[in-house]
């Protein structure tokens, strides 16, 4: 049993589904279940149960994968404690962060930052995840928060949050409380361009079920997204958080999608052959602390289990 086997049998059981934790994991599937093979083999029982539905933990893959989870946070953990133990000394740290997480919880970033890194100037830019990406690349900043950021050697990730996306409305009266992704996808879709995260999860699962994913209006801008929806133009597929303040007053209808869900996984992420910073792990504990805090508030709107903090 290796690091790399717990990571995949995590992937698998977090997708539900073999070909869908292939691409989230970017491996091959045969190289995929041979490594699950082998993890069961050498622990003698099994850890998946297959089914039309698709894959589901066993007793004892319910154990594993829970373990699993603490074994690498704590391995994440040790790491950071280890390159801070020098001391919180005086650095800049550039993070550059999606535009609805911006809203969500970059200022809580900000003056967490602020009051518990005195000697931390910390400066945030705004993208969508696929330019981040690009940024991050260029040296423009040190770390990204964004979606389903590739897994490519010169990349270091580790994963914060996985959450489903929702079906945003014009309220009509007839609220649902879930809507099954073929459903979803039949309305005008205003969507992010080719390349974005969200628009990527939703095409990712449209292609798995054999579905066309039509867009109606491409747009960058979440606000523009809103602004159609708001005049009944189109419907728009997006993270709870970012229309959460609309679905409260009452402007916006979201409808958590099922039948499959929509899911993504939040990463931090830095360039290996970049400088050590001593305050990565103070800045990433800080960050998960906020999205924790965004998901209680959140939690009465969306009614049930839709985000968590890995």
């Amino acid at each position: 049993m290796n690091l790399r086997q717990l990571k995949y049998f995590i992937g698998v059981v977090d997708a539900g589904n073999m070909t869908r934790a292939a691409a989230q994991l970017h491996v091959a599937q045969t190289a995929l279940g041979m490594q699950i093979k082998q993890l069961e083999a050498d622990l003698g029982v099994a850890l998946l149960v297959r089914h039309s539905r698709g894959i589901e933990p066993t007793r004892a893959g319910t154990l594993l994968y829970d373990r699993a989870l603490e074994i690498l946070k704590l391995i994440e953990e040790t790491r950071n404690q280890v390159i801070a133990a020098e001391g919180d000394l005086g650095e800049t740290i550039r993070l550059g962060i999606t535009p609805a997480l911006m809203a969500a919880i970059g200022p809580d970033i900000a003056l967490a930052v602020r009051e518990g890194m005195p000697r931390v100037f910390l400066s945030m830019a705004e993208a969508m995840s696929h330019v981040l990406t690009g940024m991050l690349e260029r040296g423009e900043v040190d770390f990204i928060l964004g979606y389903d950021t590739p897994d490519q050697p010169q990349f270091a990730r580790m994963a914060l949050m996985q959450d489903e996306l929702f079906l945003v409305t014009k309220p009509n009266g007839k609220a649902k409380r879930t809507v099954s992704f073929a459903e979803a996808i039949k309305a005008d879709l205003a969507m992010p361009e080719a390349g974005d995260a969200v628009r990527n999860a939703v095409l990712r699962v449209a292609r798995e079920l054999g579905l066309e994913l039509k867009v109606a209006y491409e747009v960058r801008s979440v606000s523009a997204m809103k602004s159609l929806v708001f005049r009944g133009e189109a419907a728009s597929i997006l993270p709870l958080f970012s229309v959460a303040e609309e679905v409260d007053a009452g402007k916006l209808a979201a409808t958590q999608i099922k039948a499959p869900a929509v899911s993504r996984t939040l990463y931090v992420t830095s360039l290996r052959q970049a400088g050590l910073f001593r305050n990565s792990a103070r800045l990433t504990d800080t960050i998960r602390r906020s999205l924790e805090g965004m998901i209680e508030r959140l939690r009465p709107i969306a009614q049930q289990q839709w985000a968590r903090v890995l």
